[in-house]
């Protein structure tokens, strides 16, 4: 239709971002491989013989393989129900260095 009352995008096409509810297994293949990308950065970066802060508060992290399942796919988040939410909701959390959640969470 042409004119005033021409339908607008979002009437013809839903909703702007479309997020699955569930994390699908490639997408958690994904996270996995980049958390030992991670891992094999640091440990390259430690072998080197370099001393920082950061690099020791890397090296505090549990690798990859000591993760729970719950720490590898969501990260804690406040305002979320259960305290929760799901890694694929987090806009960059791959530049996130959040390995561990709150004590009691």
């Amino acid at each position: 239709m042409l004119g005033a009352f021409r339908p607008s995008f979002v009437a013809q096409g839903g909703l702007l971002w479309k997020n699955p509810f569930r994390m699908s297994a490639t997408r958690k293949a994904n996270v996995r491989k980049r958390l030992r990308a991670v891992d094999q950065v640091i440990a390259t970066v430690a072998d080197s013989g370099v001393e920082c802060k950061a690099l020791d508060k890397a090296l505090a992290l549990p690798k990859e393989s000591e993760m729970m399942a719950r720490d590898k796919y969501t990260v804690f988040s406040r305002y979320s129900r259960g305290h929760r939410k799901s890694l694929h909701k987090v806009p960059k959390f791959t530049k996130k260095t959040e390995r561990t959640s709150p004590p009691g969470f």
